[in-house]
């Protein structure tokens, strides 16, 4: 089983930050997912993958806990996203085009 420690990003369905603060500890999936033939629902034999997700306050205490556990791990990188500065003053700024001018 390995493990992949990763802080996710911020979903398109909120505007603010909820739940990216945390670095979890996620199991990768051993096997492909399976479509049943009766139902149609899909299942996988591993349990764990998709199932299990801890969350740590820092990478290096995920990393601390999979080596405590004797788990392989990758750490991904952060992906912290820049804020480019705006005004709400460009909204009408003489420079910008108008959609509805030709």
């Amino acid at each position: 089983m390995f493990a992949r420690i990763y802080r996710p990003s911020k979903t398109a369905m909120q505007s603010g930050k909820a739940k990216t603060r945390k670095w979890l500890l996620e199991f990768d999936a051993e096997t492909a997912r399976r479509i049943d033939p009766l139902m149609g629902w899909t299942s996988a034999e591993d349990m764990a993958a998709g199932q299990v997700r801890l969350g740590f306050e820092t990478s290096d205490e995920a990393a601390a806990y999979a080596e405590k556990h004797g788990l392989p791990y990758r750490i991904e990188p952060d992906h912290d996203a820049t804020a480019k500065p705006k005004a709400y003053a460009d909204n009408f700024a003489f420079h910008r085009r108008k959609p509805w001018t030709h």
